[in-house]
């Protein structure tokens, strides 16, 4: 019994905490937003984020695909070269995460140029 109760408080405790965050989130940002509105102030930067956020989906998408990469570069090393199980795997992931972040990063500069 005691465990039941005590799943279900850290289950809602959880939920809480998510939907704390992001409501503290949105709130904070319509206050923002109104305070901007409220001064006068250029109001286009809110709305001009869609390629911000094209370019976030784009390093999401390629990060996920490099660590992707990673873990079956890492059972490659791991089956075939006998490389010790963790090191095969966190080296490759971390690696190839990393070198699509950089690819990232450089697909970013190109574009702001």
């Amino acid at each position: 019994m005691d465990e039941i109760l005590r799943d279900m408080i850290v289950s809602v405790a959880a939920f809480a905490g998510i939907f704390g965050i992001v409501y503290v989130f949105l709130t904070a940002r319509n206050r923002e937003r109104m305070l901007m509105i409220e001064r006068g102030t250029d109001a286009s930067k809110l709305f001009n984020s869609r390629n911000r956020i094209q370019l976030q989906t784009l390093k999401f998408g390629m990060l996920f695909v490099g660590v992707a990469l990673g873990i079956l570069v890492g059972n490659i090393l791991y089956r075939k070269y006998d490389l010790d199980r963790e090191v095969a795997f966190f080296s490759m992931i971390f690696l190839f995460g990393g070198l699509s972040l950089i690819t990232h990063f450089l697909i970013d500069r190109k574009l702001k140029d």
